[in-house]
């Protein structure tokens, strides 16, 4: 074990966080690739294609959820339960899950590590950072085993004691992590899209882990205070911080707008919501916005949306979760700075503000980067797919999305892909799980600073 430390912490000092993660990730996806093409990993004895475990894997650790073969019957327990690891692994993080490691050993994090912490929660002080991972381990497990219990109020009388335990471990921590992998068969949650009880535990593991750690803890801080009566429920609420507010106000609002919109465009599509009660059209609706936001069950096959739908489905894909949790996008905090950017300017204002507060500047520039290094990989892979695997465009962009996004939702294109199609999703899946820009920083040199000058200005015409 001292020779893993000592290895960590060389690495710890050689590398930053960007680094370390974009290795780490990488030699998940390559030991989890060649462990599930292992004949003991799969039904029948024998090697899986390599491209489909390197895939698989991929999908895993990206925490995505698109597959190009059926987990259910592809694998056996061996299989499986690799795969779990990974989508644990994928759904913590690298850097969490090491770090983590040592924790549980009771071993030293050093400054390096702490700093690595730090960038990959984003945060702007390295205080508080052993504790904050703390909660954020014990936090996951926690809901983790809370959502497999509930699950196997359906999964045990169904499948019997042992095999519905395994069920509701195994979609319990693909729901908390956003992974959307199951294995129950081909068609996802399909066989529940009317039970309540699997609905809302799915929902309730997507939503929470979607928030993010550090807003699971500005929320839990703020029930304690109203417990003990410290402050007004008010206070709490302008005591929170600025990125905790703004999160669950842009959740509520694109689960809930996503949810009414999807209910009146597919309200009588016969093939989706239309055969169903009043009460299941709402629950199906609000299933299909909350797992555009990085899940990928679905109760719905997505071919048989409108094109309509389809395309609103995307714009909540792309946006995703809330920064420092298990979910992908753009980030709804991203989404809300450039949204509130607009207004500002619409309204003359120099300052983006919100809750009573001024966004930095620098905060502008980081929304504005993430946004357009996205939406680049989103158009240069919706051609290369649709021009690789010459589909229609709306099932490339549906793909792409997904896979940019972390989703895993999918129109049916991907388990017909290429060999060229699938490595251009693999490298989508990658990039969206590290981050755009992330991935983008790994290729520029960040040591280099200005000259101290500035160059004269000049107005162009913009618009």
């Amino acid at each position: 074990m001292n020779t893993v430390r000592e290895w960590f912490h060389r690495i710890q000092d050689k590398c930053s966080a960007s680094g370390l993660m974009a290795a780490g990730f990488a030699a998940a996806i390559l030991i989890g690739g060649f462990l599930l093409s292992l004949p003991v990993s799969n039904a029948g004895g024998r090697w899986l294609n390599p491209v489909d475990a390197l895939f698989t894997s991929c999908s895993a650790v990206c925490v995505t959820g698109l597959v190009t073969i059926v987990p259910a019957t592809q694998f056996t327990l061996v299989g499986k339960v690799v795969l779990l690891c990974l989508i644990q692994i994928g759904g913590l993080g690298i850097i969490a899950c090491m770090t983590g490691v040592f924790l549980i050993l009771h071993r030293q994090i050093t400054v390096r590590g702490r700093m690595m912490i730090q960038e990959w929660f984003n945060l702007d002080t390295m205080s508080g950072l052993v504790v904050l991972l703390r909660y954020a381990l014990r936090g996951t497990f926690a809901v983790e085993g809370a959502g497999a219990l509930f699950y196997a109020f359906q999964f045990v009388p169904q499948y019997g004691f042992a095999r519905g335990c395994w069920y509701a471990v195994f979609h319990a921590v693909s729901a908390f992590c956003n992974a959307g992998i199951d294995i129950l068969g081909d068609s996802s949650l399909q066989a529940y899209q009317t039970n309540p009880l699997v609905n809302a535990v799915t929902i309730a593991l997507i939503i929470v882990s979607g928030l993010g750690f550090i807003v699971w803890r500005d929320l839990s801080l703020a029930l304690r205070r109203m417990v003990r009566r410290e402050y007004s429920p008010r206070r709490c609420l302008q005591k929170m911080r600025l990125g905790t507010k703004l999160a669950l106000a842009m959740t509520a609002v694109l689960v809930l707008g996503g949810t009414a919109a999807l209910f009146l465009l597919e309200y009588d599509n016969p093939q989706t919501l239309g055969a169903l009660s009043l009460g299941q059209k709402w629950q199906a609706a609000l299933f299909q916005s909350v797992t555009t936001r990085t899940a990928g069950f679905f109760t719905i096959p997505q071919n048989l949306f409108r094109e309509e739908s389809r395309l609103l489905c995307c714009i909540l894909m792309f946006i995703g979760g809330s920064p420092g949790g298990t979910a992908g996008g753009i980030k709804t905090t991203t989404a809300a700075v450039l949204l509130l950017t607009c207004r500002s300017f619409l309204h003359n204002n120099e300052d983006t503000e919100m809750f009573r507060r001024r966004v930095p500047a620098s905060g502008v520039r980081t929304a504005f980067t993430v946004f357009t290094v996205a939406f680049l990989a989103l158009l240069g892979g919706t051609i290369a797919i649709a021009a690789l695997e010459r589909t229609a465009l709306m099932p490339a962009l549906y793909e792409v999305t997904s896979a940019v996004g972390t989703v895993g939702l999918s129109t049916g294109l991907t388990p017909f892909l290429s060999a060229a199609g699938k490595w251009v999703i693999m490298l989508l899946m990658y990039m969206g799980r590290l981050s755009p820009v992330t991935l983008a920083l790994l290729f520029v040199d960040r040591r280099r600073k200005s000259k101290g000058r500035r160059l004269p200005e000049e107005r162009i015409m913009v618009g």
